[in-house]
Formats: C-alpha cells, structure tokens, sequence
C-alpha cells in the first residue's frame, strides 16, 4: 500500500469576520482542520508552516503530528520537504467545515495521474489543494493556494490529462462564504465557538 499524507498548510489568512480578531480566527481554522485530518483513514497527517508561524502549528498539532517549516507557503515547497512518502496532498487551512471525502477524492487520482488539484467551489480564484505522486514531476510550476487555477497546474504537463480536477469546496475568505456554514454539519467546533463569542449565529 502507498504511504501517504495530508499536510494542512497553515498559510496567510486575510480576512476575519468584523468583531473576530484575526489571529484568533486563524488559528481556529486551522485547529478545525488539523481536527478533520486526524479522523483520516490511512493516511498520515502533517502540518507545514513558515519559521514565523512556528509557534502556532506547535500549539495547535496533536502528539506526534510532524511539523515541517518551509520557505514559503506553497504546496511545492512542502512536497520538497517531505522524504519516505509516495503520495502526498497539501491542503489549505480556512476550510474548518471540509468534508472528509473530499480530501479521498483529491488523493484517489494519484493510482493513474501525477497530479491532482480541487478546485474552490463555484469558480471562486484559487484552489483547495493540490496531491502528487512524489517526488512531484518537475514540470509542476509553483502554485499559490490563494491564487492558482487548474489551467496553471496543467500549463506545463506533458498531457492536460496529466492533472485530474477533482470535487471543490469553497474556502472561508469573506463574509458571502461565511454565510454558507451549515450549523446541522458536524465538526469545526473551534469556529463554531469563536463565531459563537461573537455573538453570529452557529
């Protein structure tokens, strides 16, 4: 069997509902997501920051989840990084609502396809993640999570096909994304507090 992993990039986040300090809002997305990740059915699970934010994948990462700090936030760098793993997706850190099966459907292409990429949902700029078999194909350019698309992960494969696109989901990056949360849903209790304390619905 592929040993494989799901890393959550703890990258910038830009935006936090009015009333919910920034920080704090970032951290409880990442802490959702962190959460998720470990409920995964054979795979690993890691965690990728830059130095700076160190500290903050210490605070929220589960004994034993490894930390891997790379020079910058792109799945690129993390797929550099890691050693002893055949497949790998690196995913993004402010979808605390992600459903599991989406990150199996992101990983699922890798038995016939180099590439993988999920899409944000509703054609919204940026993508949700990205899976290689590694070491990732040289081809693969730097992808940025918050502005990438299929078409750029594509631009320099060999076969289009080469990069499969499979389910989205949409990112928490403004107030109309917000408003999506399903409170029925379960999981991202540490939002779900933090928007609670704000006095929003949950």
């Amino acid at each position: 069997m592929a040993r494989r992993v799901v890393v959550a990039l703890l990258g910038p986040v830009h935006w936090s509902p009015p009333g919910v300090d920034l920080a704090q809002w970032r951290a409880a997305l990442a802490e959702d997501v962190i959460d998720l990740f470990a409920t995964l059915n054979e795979v690993e699970v890691a965690v990728a920051v830059t130095p700076a934010d160190r500290a903050l994948a210490d605070a929220l990462v589960w004994p034993g989840t490894a930390v891997y700090e790379v020079a910058e936030p792109t799945p690129n760098a993390v797929f550099a990084a890691l050693e002893g793993y055949d497949q790998a997706a690196v995913l993004v850190s402010d979808v605390p609502d992600l459903p599991a099966l989406t990150v199996g459907k992101l990983l699922r292409p890798l038995t016939s396809r180099p590439v993988a990429v999920a899409p944000v949902e509703g054609g919204g700029l940026g993508l949700l993640g990205v899976a290689v078999r590694l070491p990732a194909p040289d081809w693969l350019p730097t992808l940025e999570l918050d502005t990438a698309t299929p078409a750029e992960a594509r631009a320099n494969a060999p076969r289009p096909g080469d990069v499969a696109v499979t389910t989205g989901w949409r990112r928490l990056r403004g107030p109309a994304d917000l408003a999506t949360l399903d409170p029925a849903f379960e999981g991202w209790e540490a939002t779900r507090a933090l928007l609670s304390g704000s006095g929003r619905p949950t």
